[in-house]
């Protein structure tokens, strides 16, 4: 999926890559006259919250099906239980041929909300972030960089990304970078991915970390959301298959059936001030990018953080 991904940047300018939800910690309070039997209620009830209350879909999990009826998708996404989404770019744009506050009036219609786009960054950014800011979305995302010469390479990115943040701010959002496995591959004696990050200004640029890429790259996702405590702010929530080697890049699976620790990683995210959790998937074992969709909400809708 990877070189495929590689291909969609090529011919249309950007990809995708990775929606969104805030973290809920479930609680069971109970009050009763009787203590003892409070105490054997207590100890007999299984939590029913979810530990993420809103999470959202990156829609290039649809890139099969969503172009040719956008609304008809976002409307059967909706259904599943997702409350926000994650755009991508593409050859309609944004907001998919619709104006961005007919977009947003649509969804509106549709309880969700459009938390963040991955977008060619590279043209008409300001124009972007001028229609983002007015229907109050928090963030546009560069999807996609690619591997580079050299760290310097790496640093005249941070430079860019810096551009971009100051001109989110000045609409009222922020700016993201998502990275894949490229950036925790070793150049020049350091990681990428540190590179950027120590380069970039927390005022105004965030990371959106896709676990999965983390993962595949060979870094351990909990290292790194505690060695940039409050600069992951958003997060692909997308599975690697069991049993494959790491050389496998195309690996991606229905959620809980993979080999990624979920529940253990998204306590350390949440613990970190992650805000928003997005579902992504980019392959379809047996199964149609709807099918994935929603069994992939379903995990969420029952998702609970390691003990």
């Amino acid at each position: 999926m990877q070189s495929k991904r590689r291909q969609f940047i090529q011919t249309s300018g950007w990809i995708a890559a990775g929606g969104l939800l805030l973290p809920h910690w479930a609680c069971n309070i109970q009050t009763a006259t009787d203590s003892s039997e409070t105490e054997e209620q207590s100890e007999s009830m299984e939590p029913t919250t979810p530990d993420i209350a809103r999470f959202g879909i990156q829609l290039y999990t649809l890139r099969d099906v969503f172009p040719q009826d956008p609304k008809g998708v976002l409307k059967q996404i909706a259904d599943m239980g997702y409350t926000q989404i994650e755009g991508y770019e593409g050859d309609q744009g944004i907001f998919w041929g619709m104006g961005h506050t007919e977009w947003k009036n649509y969804l509106d219609s549709l309880g969700l909300t459009m938390v963040s786009t991955h977008c060619n960054i590279n043209e008409n950014f300001a124009e972007k972030a001028a229609q983002a800011g007015e229907i109050g979305m928090k963030y546009l995302i560069s999807p996609w960089e690619g591997p580079q010469e050299s760290i310097d390479d790496f640093k005249k990115i941070a430079e860019k990304f810096n551009e971009k943040g100051a001109i989110c701010k000045e609409n009222g959002l922020r700016f993201a970078y998502h990275n894949h496995g490229y950036s925790f591959k070793e150049l020049d004696g350091q990681m990428p991915q540190d590179v950027m990050m120590d380069n970039t200004d927390p005022a105004t640029v965030d990371y959106e970390m896709d676990i999965y890429w983390v993962v595949t790259g060979g870094a351990d996702p909990i290292a790194y959301l505690n060695k940039y405590p409050d600069r992951w702010r958003l997060c692909h929530v997308k599975d690697r298959e069991k049993g494959i080697g790491a050389d496998v890049r195309d690996a991606s699976v229905d959620l809980g059936t993979g080999q990624i620790d979920f529940p253990k990683i998204l306590k350390v995210a949440a613990e970190k001030k992650m805000e928003y959790y997005i579902v992504e998937q980019e392959r379809y074992e047996d199964s149609t990018p709807i099918e994935s969709a929603r069994a992939d909400a379903e995990y969420m809708k029952n998702f609970k953080f390691a003990s």
